[in-house]
């Protein structure tokens, strides 16, 4: 008997693990927002209790120096910064790069990059002096190895 509500119970339990659909972009913007007033709600926490924390602090010296008590010098803290009212600005999607038209230049370009005249725009202004070329062929002569079993021959 055991075994068979086990199994029944085993049975039911995999039905209930169905998968959820996505949410819409709508309920995905509201769960933004609720986490940016969620944030900005600890920040007001946070600058309510630092405001009660320095009323507290004012008035524990204020009636210790009333008592005659000696007080150490008060230990510099940050202001409380107030985070102000909720406003929310909706995150805008992210074009795709073939929509943002960052895929290629607008203007197709008027001459090649490497052309002579790109060279010479690219030079120094004292770089006047073009390398010397020979019409003639040019001649290389190898040098003689040294430990060669035979003489070389020119």
């Amino acid at each position: 008997m055991n075994k068979l509500l086990t199994l029944l119970l085993l049975a039911a339990s995999t039905s209930v693990m169905a998968e959820l659909p996505p949410p819409s972009p709508e309920a995905k913007a509201k769960a933004a927002e609720t986490a940016a007033k969620q944030a900005w709600a600890a920040k007001v926490d946070g600058y309510q209790l630092c405001e009660s924390q320095n009323k507290v602090a004012t008035t524990y010296r204020t009636s210790a120096l009333a008592a005659g008590k000696p007080l150490a010098p008060p230990i510099a803290t940050p202001p409380c910064s107030d985070p102000g009212p909720f406003k929310y600005v909706a995150a805008q999607e992210a074009k795709p790069l073939e929509a943002a038209g960052a895929h290629s230049p607008s203007t197709p370009a008027a001459s090649p990059p490497n052309n002579r005249e790109a060279d010479a725009s690219t030079k120094a202004p004292g770089d006047s002096k073009e390398p010397t070329r020979s019409n003639g062929p040019a001649t290389v002569t190898e040098p003689a190895k040294a430990n060669s079993p035979e003489p070389s021959k020119k």
